[in-house]
């Protein structure tokens, strides 16, 4: 799904019904109301966090920032159903290694997949994916059996001409951070509105 804010289209990668709460690339904000296509508005912005150079190389070691957290509108209807169909799905295990047979479902692109390329300090690189302008913000998933994937990352960019990711778990302990950071100033117990849960991914089931 296509999202649009101010003049940043993006593709609103993992959707988590329950918390109603909703991931992309953190370059995409540049307003806190979130609308698709057509203008109507589906949320605002909770949190976000980017730091990505406007210049230079960065190198593996670098650690990279690039993920928002949309807080969805009431009346939104959510699925974490991707457009092919796969159910995708959190887990605690869902980190990238090399080798990995990936897929990135953008607003733009549509599905390509690839594999991992190699993994930094919280972000990895792909080969083979072909990631562009409005894809940024797309889940990049593993699928683990018929009708079934797992998140591995939210889609950045291109960095050092190879298509690049933020991890799953990366994204996941720093949303947390943030928002133990925002309680005291925004939480109901200081006058302001109930901040929903951060996603949780769940270990998988036992076999």
């Amino acid at each position: 799904m296509s999202i649009v804010q101010g003049d940043s289209r993006c593709t609103l990668g993992y959707v988590d019904p329950a918390s109603r709460i909703g991931l992309t690339a953190g370059h995409c904000n540049a307003t806190g109301s979130v609308t698709d296509l057509g203008g109507n508005r589906i949320g605002e912005v909770l949190l976000m966090s980017r730091n990505l150079p406007t210049g230079g190389a960065i190198g593996p070691g670098d650690v990279v920032s690039d993920y928002e957290g949309i807080s969805f509108a009431p009346g939104v209807e959510l699925s974490s159903t991707l457009p092919n169909g796969l159910a995708l799905r959190m887990a605690q295990n869902a980190g990238p290694e090399p080798g990995l047979p990936v897929c990135l479902m953008g607003s733009v692109s549509g599905e390509t997949c690839g594999k991992v390329d190699a993994i930094n300090n919280g972000w990895f690189t792909m080969a083979d994916i072909g990631g562009q302008h409005g894809d940024s913000g797309g889940p990049v998933y593993t699928i683990t059996q018929p009708g079934q994937a797992l998140l591995v990352g939210i889609y950045s960019l291109r960095w050092g001409g190879k298509p690049a990711a933020m991890s799953w778990s990366a994204i996941s302990a720093q949303m947390q951070s943030q928002l133990v950071a925002q309680i005291p100033a925004a939480g109901p117990g200081n006058g302001g509105p109930e901040l929903p849960a951060v996603p949780v991914a769940a270990a998988p089931a036992s076999s």
